[in-house]
C-alpha cells in the first residue's frame, strides 16, 4: 500500500481535490464558496488529466534535426488542458459576475436567506 501511495501519488492528489470540491460545492450554502469549490474540483480534474499522459523518460514531440527516437509525449492531453483552463476561467468570471448581481438585487449570497427572501416576494 505504501509503495502504492509514493508511485501513484499523483492520482491520490486528484481524489484529495476531488474530494474537497464536492464537499465545499455540496455542504457551503455561500455561492462564493460553491464557485471556490468548483474550481478545486476542476484542479483535481485537470491534474488527472496532466498525471494520465505523463510517460516516464517521454520528450517533447520535437524532432531535431538528424531525427532522433525515444518515447515521445502526447501534446493532445495538453493542448485540452490549456482549452479547460480557459473555459474555467470564464465560467468562474462569469459564476462571480451573477453573484454580484444576485447580492445587488437581493442583499444576500447565501443560498438559504434567499431561498427565504424569494419565498417572502
Amino acid at each position: 500500500m505504501i509503495e502504492l501511495l509514493t508511485t501513484k501519488y499523483t492520482y491520490l492528489t486528484v481524489v484529495v481535490l476531488l474530494a474537497i470540491g464536492a464537499y465545499v460545492m455540496i455542504e457551503s450554502d455561500n455561492f462564493v464558496k460553491k464557485i471556490i469549490g468548483m474550481n478545486i474540483f476542476q484542479t483535481g480534474i485537470f491534474v488527472f488529466f496532466i498525471s494520465a499522459a505523463y510517460r516516464a523518460g517521454g520528450r517533447s514531440p520535437v524532432v531535431r534535426s538528424g531525427g532522433g527516437g525515444g518515447p515521445f509525449v502526447s501534446p493532445l492531453p495538453h493542448v485540452l488542458i490549456l482549452t479547460a483552463i480557459v473555459v474555467g476561467v470564464s465560467l468562474t468570471a462569469v459564476a462571480l459576475g451573477l453573484v454580484v448581481r444576485i447580492y445587488e438585487s437581493y442583499g444576500t449570497i447565501n443560498e438559504d436567506t434567499l431561498e427565504e427572501v424569494r419565498a417572502n416576494d
